[in-house]
């Protein structure tokens, strides 16, 4: 079992300005040397073991039980100072066994809009025949607090899945921070923990302005003014006729056509087809948002982009020298709003 530097031995003290920049600045340095991956195994290699606050007191009392029974000679403080020793070693090794063996994987998380917290899903599975009792995970920049660690309980050869919320503030595509597995199962004098770098990142959007000013004028194919939002079959012109569709209402159905097969197949029926208005073609440009501030006028592009999508229509993104074509679907939103992200 490998034992971490003394620096990290005090991680939920108080210590003064200097003692917490040199120990970030130890922690980074560490941190830097762990390759990033999606999933973990605990082992003895990975996993570091320290007395906890308590843990130093059981120590001390020990000591002076020790000093106490060998000075007046006491058999029985020999016995119960021998027996607190024994039971704290066989707690280390406890609480070492119960992080030993577990697998952890992480699921890629869902983009964003900023300011909302980002929910990420870690997945622990415990392959042995015993309990993994008080597993504790948090981001490693959370508070140092018992409070701060997300708790959970592994029962035998089960996985469990675990939400940690990422509280994001900036738009952008950025690194999930290192992730802090610890345990003191069962006794709490002895803490065990390991550090974890994620691989996956967080799309994180400009948050959509509200409430959203009116989508820009689109124009037509042949250049003409059109308003935004085209409504499907608007006009009761009849274009033809095309093979029946299961869900077309049966006023559609050509029944003088129907009425020419003898078997009444419905395979072989056909529908009306209804002339449609030319789709008007929209661009989303940062000059028309009428802000100076460029934070501002992503946060309207990206408003106009949910607008659109909405409605179905096809648009186009011109923001700081570039363009994505006019287009429409899950696809194309996602490449329009990750350029407003980084771009």
């Amino acid at each position: 079992m490998p034992l971490a530097p003394t620096a990290h031995a005090s991680t939920f003290d108080r210590p003064d300005a200097a003692a917490t920049g040199w120990r970030q600045r130890w922690q980074c340095w560490w941190l830097q040397r762990l390759p990033r991956s999606d999933q973990t195994t605990l082992t003895h290699r990975n996993l570091y073991i320290l007395p906890t606050r308590p843990g130093w007191m059981l120590a001390l009392t020990l000591v002076l039980l020790l000093v106490a029974s060998i000075n007046y000679q006491l058999n029985l403080g020999h016995l119960l100072t021998f027996l607190i020793a024994g039971s704290a070693a066989v707690g280390m090794h406890v609480t070492h066994r119960n992080l030993r063996g577990l697998a952890l994987s992480l699921h890629p998380p869902e983009a964003v809009f900023a300011g909302q917290p980002a929910p990420v899903d870690i997945t622990l599975h415990n392959p042995s025949r015993r309990h993994r009792h008080g597993v504790g995970l948090r981001w490693i920049d959370d508070p140092p607090t018992l409070d701060a660690l997300t708790w959970v309980d592994v029962a035998p050869q089960s996985s469990v899945t675990v939400r940690l919320a990422r509280p994001t503030q900036r738009r952008g595509r950025l690194a999930l921070p290192p992730i802090l597995v610890e345990t003191r199962f069962p006794l709490g004098t002895f803490r065990v923990w390991h550090w974890w770098r994620p691989a996956s990142e967080l799309w994180v959007y400009p948050a959509p302005e509200a409430p959203a000013p009116p989508l820009p004028v689109g124009r037509h194919a042949d250049d003409g003014p059109a308003a935004p939002a085209p409504s499907p079959r608007s006009s009761d012109e009849v274009d033809g006729v095309r093979p029946y569709r299961r869900g077309d209402p049966l006023k559609w159905v050509a029944w003088k056509k129907v009425a020419r097969y003898p078997d009444g197949d419905d395979s072989q029926w056909v529908s009306r087809d209804f002339s449609h208005p030319p789709t008007a073609e929209l661009w989303l440009d940062a000059g028309q948002c009428g802000l100076h501030d460029e934070e501002g006028r992503r946060c309207r592009l990206c408003a106009w982009v949910l607008q659109a999508q909405a409605q179905g229509m096809d648009y186009g993104l011109r923001l700081n020298g570039t363009q994505i074509a006019p287009s429409n679907g899950a696809v194309h939103r996602r490449r329009c709003l990750e350029a407003l992200a980084c771009e």
